[in-house]
């Protein structure tokens, strides 16, 4: 997946990650992302790479600013470098994601890298020291990072597993980003800003979210993210009624246990009522 747009992706500073990111970016560090699903770090990459590289978002040249990959388990190296395909009585070599963004000059974002089979990260490792190498096995290359290209990397440290952790000699590669969701006020920003609705349930909606994330500390592990407070947003500014669009965009995705329902419901019905 590529990301190009002309219209400036709407990110909120929550405190100094765009200057490290940029400070970063000036001696090419590679960089992680650590932080729980829908709190932004998505579209922090997108923000910054619009803000890096603004000549290439108003162009028509095919070229793009950021190439990003959503990690699974069945992920492989030949995915993120390449392979050979068939063309009626031969083969040619396409070009994977990882490559296309080390020839090219783009920041490749792997997204939820611990999901990626384990040989994705041995792949990665020359790219994030001072050789900025990329081997491709199967074509006997050894390509040279443009000096544009930037390597990130991102991971949801409180949902992995011990056996989806990233290790220390892939971690210590990184300069880290640590993300969280934003404190009220600006996540009411936020909402307001990215659905339409108005300021007052944006402000409900952003005190549901800390009231459900307070849950964590009585056994409920999966807090709401603000992706999800968004999805509600939308739900009301297109006349679907409060505690309608939060049953369905968060209750409802979130769990399937009824007690914890009953829970979240109680909850919504004391910011909503």
């Amino acid at each position: 997946m590529s990301a190009k747009t002309d219209v400036e992706p709407f990110y909120l500073p929550i405190g100094d990650e765009i200057e490290v990111f940029t400070a970063a970016y000036k001696s090419r560090l590679p960089v992680l992302l650590k932080g729980p699903t829908g709190c932004g770090k998505t579209r922090f990459i997108e923000h910054m790479a619009w803000r890096l590289f603004p000549d290439l978002q108003v162009s028509h040249s095919n070229l793009q600013s950021l190439i990003t990959v959503s990690c699974h388990e069945d992920l492989t190296a030949t995915d993120l470098v390449g392979r050979y395909l068939l063309d009626q009585d031969s083969t040619f070599w396409q070009d994977g994601p990882l490559t296309r963004a080390v020839r090219s000059g783009a920041i490749c974002y792997l997204d939820e890298i611990v999901e990626a089979r384990k040989d994705t990260t041995v792949l990665i490792h020359s790219l994030t020291d001072h050789r900025r190498l990329l081997p491709i096995d199967k074509t006997g290359e050894v390509l040279q990072a443009h000096e544009s290209f930037l390597l990130v990397i991102s991971y949801n440290p409180g949902y992995q597993s011990i056996l989806k952790d990233l290790k220390p000699s892939t971690r210590q590669r990184f300069v880290s980003l640590v993300f969280d969701y934003p404190p009220p006020e600006q996540e009411a920003l936020i909402i307001e800003r990215e659905c339409g609705v108005d300021g007052s349930n944006a402000q409900r909606l952003a005190t549901l979210g800390q009231k459900v994330r307070n849950l964590r500390d009585h056994g409920f592990e999966e807090g709401v993210s603000t992706r999800l407070l968004i999805y509600a947003g939308e739900l009301i500014d297109n006349g679907i009624a409060a505690r309608t669009a939060i049953e369905y965009a968060i209750v409802q995705s979130l769990t399937d246990d009824p007690e914890v329902k009953e829970a979240l419901n109680s909850i919504a019905d004391i910011v909503f009522p």
